[in-house]
């Protein structure tokens, strides 16, 4: 039988530590923003306090995540949790409002990276060029995507794969089928 792996939990403090590092805010300035204090928002961290609906909607506008990221920690078997995600347990990230459908799957957030499972519905297109602080690898699946990396624009078929380090993108889907793609990102952005 598999032990848990106790130094990264499948949790929503861990998740919170996480993503506060990876964007190089300390638990001070959270706290401050939060209007909180350094003691709660530890706790919280630790997952000795629990926060309220409100607390984490102001958590996850402060950290820039939508606040459905910090929900559905859906409880894995014990010999499994921050090893295993199953599918039918994936966590949903993201609005889904430009056609786009993520789940992450990775176990959690405390990794150097993450993995999302991305859906590009047909017809769809993200409304703004993204540039971010990563480096992003994608590997589509099915469909086709199309990419402009740094204004300069590609079309990515299944088997297909693409890099993305800090320079600015947007993906379209003009086409009649949905395209599937798994990204990783480092660090964690959701």
């Amino acid at each position: 039988m598999l032990q848990t792996d106790t130094l990264h939990p499948q949790t929503l403090g861990a998740d919170l530590r996480a993503l506060r590092k990876a964007r190089g805010i300390t638990l001070a300035e959270l706290a401050d923003t939060l209007g909180r204090s350094v003691g709660w928002l530890s706790q919280v961290e630790r997952d000795l306090s629990e926060p309220s609906i409100t607390d984490l909607r102001h958590i996850a506008a402060s950290l820039d995540v939508p606040v459905s990221m910090l929900f559905g920690h859906a409880p894995a078997p014990a010999e499994e949790a921050g090893y295993v995600v199953r599918a039918a347990a994936r966590r949903t990230i993201g609005s889904g409002a430009a056609g786009l459908v993520e789940e992450l799957l990775s176990p959690d957030l405390t990794d150097d990276f993450e993995m999302v499972h991305s859906t590009f519905q047909p017809h769809s297109r993200i409304g703004e060029v993204v540039v971010r602080a990563t480096q992003e690898v994608g590997y589509v699946i099915s469909g086709k995507l199309d990419l402009v990396i740094s204004g300069q624009g590609f079309t990515v078929n299944p088997g297909d794969s693409f890099r993305i380090r800090g320079e600015p993108f947007e993906w379209i889907n003009p086409y009649d089928e949905p395209a599937v793609a798994i990204w990783v990102i480092a660090p964690p952005v959701y």
